[in-house]
């Protein structure tokens, strides 16, 4: 007999209240569950976020992960636990992954030839053994575009454009100097890079109740107690660069610290997606100065992400570290 006939069957009230009582509780336990986060000791799932077409007829198949710790950021080296295939192994993909969803890290590029039956897959096998594994297709469905990626990103509401957000173009970043560099273990590396914008989107969150001006208490109160509704993550519209270490066997300092460029939805994160967060301040020759240190001696690749909230623009940089 099923519970919801049980629970109409007057003789069964004891019963019934009985058998509530005890699905309440398995209800709120799986929602318990559903909602746990951990600072460390979890997996990273790689994802696939979907392909688009190149101009020269080439097809960009575009990646990201998840990694579901909060603090930890596992370094899994290009080998038997994170590599592609089939094909070359190494395919640009990171070794270095920094906390939680970062949506459109990389992109493996394949001729135009890449047939609708193939599929190219990344293997990732996490410090704790977990070992998951993301198919990209052409299948339809993962076609994307700017509007898709800034949707996704949150920059837009879900399923939403204006002409200016159709307008709206990457920013332009260019590593000023050498690509390649070497720097002493103890030595801080003086990076310089440009960085050019067209201004859209304007800045601000999408469906707040106000855009950058100051705010008042009630203002503030409200953007973090009761932001707007949404189907996709929240995220502040503004024009910032971020450094980080992309791979590397030790770890990496910047300075000063960098806008974190994954969903970090803590409040007052240094973070787009965090409800306190405003954009930094643009210089004024459009010039980011940082200053980057290194733990231990190795071979280093740095990520340089431009972002104006919808869409971005990634250069990379390749240290020698000596002792």
């Amino acid at each position: 007999m099923r519970i919801a006939a049980l629970l109409t069957r007057p003789l069964a009230v004891g019963l019934s209240l009985g058998l509530t009582t005890l699905l309440v509780g398995v209800f709120a336990s799986q929602s318990a569950l559903a909602q746990l986060s951990y600072r460390s000791g979890q997996h990273v799932e790689p994802a696939y976020e979907g392909w688009r077409p190149n101009d020269d007829g080439s097809i960009s198949l575009v990646f990201g992960y998840f990694n579901e710790n909060w603090e930890e950021t596992p370094e899994i080296p290009i080998g038997d636990n994170n590599y592609f295939s089939p094909g070359a192994r190494d395919q640009g993909q990171p070794t270095h992954f920094l906390p939680r969803r970062n949506r459109f890290t990389f992109e493996v590029v394949v001729p135009a030839d890449f047939g609708d039956e193939e599929e190219l897959v990344w293997t990732l096998t996490s410090p704790n053994g977990v070992t998951k594994k993301a198919y990209a297709t052409l299948l339809p469905d993962y076609k994307i575009d700017d509007i898709i990626i800034a949707s996704e990103t949150g920059s837009l509401g879900a399923g939403t454009s204006s002409p200016e957000s159709r307008a709206n173009v990457p920013p332009q970043v260019e590593i000023i100097g050498d690509r390649v560099r070497t720097v002493h273990t103890g030595e801080a590396l003086h990076v310089q890079a440009r960085v050019t914008d067209d201004g859209i989107p304007k800045p601000g969150r999408v469906g707040s109740t106000s855009s950058l001006h100051p705010k008042s208490p009630e203002e503030w109160k409200k953007e973090v107690l009761d932001p707007p509704s949404r189907v996709t993550v929240g995220k502040v519209n503004g024009l910032f660069l971020s450094w980080n270490k992309y791979r590397g066997p030790g770890e990496v300092s910047f300075e000063p610290p960098q806008v974190k460029p994954w969903e970090d939805t803590r409040t007052s994160a240094n973070s787009p997606w965090s409800a306190l967060w405003m954009p930094p301040e643009i210089p004024a020759d459009g010039i980011y100065d940082v200053e980057v240190s290194f733990s231990e001696p190795g071979q280093y690749t740095l990520w340089a992400r431009a972002d104006d909230g919808g869409l971005f623009q990634d250069q990379f940089l390749e240290v020698t570290v000596l002792p």
